[in-house]
C-alpha cells in the first residue's frame, strides 16, 4: 500500500475518536485496512468510539408497517445522496410504497422486493424512475420481516433510524408502550444481540483475543490471563447484550428486569436494528 495519508489518518480518527498519531500508527501496521486498524487500537488499550459506523452515514428514512394484531410487521430503508431529497414529498411516498408493497406480499428477500409490481411497474422500476427525476441515486439499503407473539416497533426521531422488537410471553398483557421503551433502548445503546447466548462466535472470539492482548500488555502473568478476560468477556456481555445492559429509563434495573416487572416472564424474543448509512 502506498504512504498512509493525512486524509487516512483524519478518517480513522473520526471514526474512533483516537489520537491522530495512534491512527497514524495502527493504519500503517494494518496496511491501510481500517478494520484492522480498529483492532489494533483497542488491543492497545485506546478507548475506541462505539457509534463509528454512524459516521460516514448516508442519507434516507426508514419506513414501518405493522399488521393490526402485532404480530407481523415490515422495516425498509430507502437511502438516497442528500437531506434535501430525502424529505422530498416523492421521495417519502415511494418509501411508504415500497413499505405497503412489502407488507402486503410478504416479499421473502429485497430482490424480492424490488420485483414486486405496484402500479404496472416493478418496485426498481419505480426507483430508477424517480432517479432520472431527481439526478441522486436512490436505493432500498435494507429490508427486514419479523414475525412473532408480539411485534413493537420504533422510529427514533427523524426517521434515521428504525427497530423492530419481538416480544414474547406476553400473556394478554398490553406491551406497547413496553416494546417502544426497549426499541428506544435499542436505538441508543446498539446491542449485539439479546443476549450472551446469542452473540456471534466470531464476536466473542475477538473480545477475548482483544482482552488478552490487553491483559498481556498491562504486564499480568500470562497464567491469570485466562481468568481475567473471561471476566472481561462477561463485562462485554454485560454491556453490550440487550437484557443485560442497564434499562435506559431507570438504571437501577437491568431491560430483562424491566419487563418483568411490566408483565412476569415478559422477554425479548428478537429485534432488528435498521440505520440510514
Amino acid at each position: 500500500m502506498s504512504e498512509i495519508s493525512a486524509q487516512d489518518v483524519n478518517k480513522l480518527r473520526q471514526m474512533t475518536g483516537a489520537g491522530m498519531m495512534d491512527c497514524k500508527k495502527a493504519l500503517t501496521e494494518a496496511g491501510g485496512d481500517y478494520e484492522k486498524a480498529i483492532e489494533i487500537l483497542r488491543k492497545k488499550g485506546q478507548k475506541v468510539s462505539a457509534s463509528r459506523s454512524d459516521k460516514d452515514a448516508k442519507e434516507g428514512s426508514v419506513f414501518v408497517r405493522t399488521s393490526s394484531d402485532h404480530k407481523r410487521a415490515v422495516l425498509i430503508a430507502l437511502n438516497c445522496e442528500t437531506d434535501f431529497v430525502a424529505k422530498n414529498d416523492e421521495f417519502q411516498n415511494l418509501g411508504k410504497l415500497i413499505a405497503d408493497t412489502a407488507f402486503e406480499k410478504n416479499s421473502p428477500g429485497k430482490d424480492a422486493l424490488l420485483s414486486e409490481k405496484a402500479g404496472g411497474l416493478t418496485l426498481q422500476e419505480k426507483i430508477t424512475e424517480l432517479v432520472g427525476k431527481i439526478g441522486e441515486k436512490v436505493e432500498v439499503s435494507e429490508y427486514v420481516s419479523m414475525e412473532g407473539e408480539a411485534i413493537v416497533p420504533y422510529i427514533h426521531a427523524g426517521s434515521k433510524l428504525g427497530v423492530l422488537v419481538s416480544l414474547k410471553n406476553v400473556g394478554g398483557a398490553n406491551v406497547a408502550d413496553a416494546g417502544k421503551d426497549v426499541g428506544m433502548q435499542i436505538a441508543a445503546m446498539n446491542p449485539v444481540a439479546v443476549d450472551e447466548k446469542s452473540v456471534d462466535t466470531t464476536v466473542i472470539e475477538k473480545e477475548l483475543e482483544i482482552a488478552k492482548a490487553q491483559i498481556l500488555a498491562e504486564g499480568k502473568p500470562e497464567n491469570m490471563v485466562e481468568k481475567i478476560a473471561q471476566g472481561k468477556l462477561q463485562r462485554f456481555f454485560k454491556d453490550n447484550t440487550l437484557v443485560h445492559q442497564a434499562f435506559v429509563k431507570d438504571n437501577s434495573k437491568t431491560v430483562a428486569q424491566y419487563l418483568d416487572s411490566v408483565s412476569k416472564g415478559l422477554a425479548v424474543d428478537a429485534f432488528r436494528r435498521v440505520t440510514i448509512g
